[in-house]
């Protein structure tokens, strides 16, 4: 009952406020979530940003890689909640988040796991064997949420609004495993010295995709044009014989 009244208060907040009607009136927020989008150079790049671009640009309403803001996860999250006309990327769409907000995508497969050290030997055979370890996670991620939603006890959690700090504690066996996205938290541990034979998948949480999430002040017309160019941009192809989409994914893995 809270979490429905919860959905339903943010319905009414935000579809009270003026709808964007143009790709101009939007505010674009990620995290550091690479390869999908992260900073770089002072800028921001990844899979999901030169998509974003690419599609925008493709109907005509080109988004430049300056008007993306990058934030911690949990207050780009919850702002993406609560304030009109805005757009979260990359989030993982899940059936706990599908009414919080309009979806454009997808953007690409994701897995969410439970990973840990090799050396540790630890064994998951039931979600709830997880409640004896420390399991890193990112505030308000779905990799939360996830075991939340399996009964897993928030005592067991160290939380972290960013994953730099998830990363360091792991590789220092502060906490046991990381509840995270798979690809990206090994390119964080790879930056603090972890090959990928020293982490082992134990625990697969949900394979689904990411998205662009939008802020349910947006009006559909808005979200229907990105996905329009999201659409064209993957079946467009280059004298390569790639399409734009493929393209773009080849940067990065």
């Amino acid at each position: 009952m809270r979490y429905l009244i919860f959905t339903l208060s943010l319905i009414w907040l935000t579809v009270g406020h003026t709808q964007a009607t143009t790709f101009a009136n939007l505010q674009y927020l990620t995290e550091e979530y690479p390869p999908f989008n992260y900073s770089e150079q002072q800028s921001v790049t990844g899979i999901s940003v030169d998509l974003l671009l690419a599609a925008s640009k493709a109907v005509g309403h080109e988004v430049n890689r300056s008007d993306i803001k990058v934030q911690p996860w949990p207050r780009a999250y919850r702002s993406a909640l609560i304030r009109p006309n805005t757009v979260l990327f990359a989030t993982t769409r899940t059936e706990a988040r599908e009414m919080l907000f309009k979806w454009a995508g997808p953007i690409i497969q994701t897995r969410i796991v439970i990973l840990a050290k090799r050396s540790k030997n630890i064994e998951v055979n039931h979600p709830m064997d997880m409640a004896q370890y420390r399991i890193g996670v990112i505030r308000d991620d779905v990799g939360e949420q996830l075991l939340l939603g399996l009964g897993v006890p928030r005592d067991s959690m160290v939380e972290s609004s960013v994953p730099q700090t998830l990363a360091k504690q792991f590789a220092k066996d502060r906490i046991d495993v990381w509840a995270y996205e798979e690809n990206v938290a090994r390119w964080w541990l790879k930056k603090q010295g972890l090959t990928s034979e020293e982490l082992q998948v134990v625990h697969i949480l949900e394979e689904g995709e990411l998205y662009y999430a939008f802020n349910l002040s947006v009006k559909d017309e808005v979200v229907k044009q990105l996905q329009t160019g999201i659409d064209r941009v993957k079946v467009e192809r280059q004298a390569s014989g790639l399409t734009t989409y493929q393209t773009i994914v080849s940067k990065y893995f």
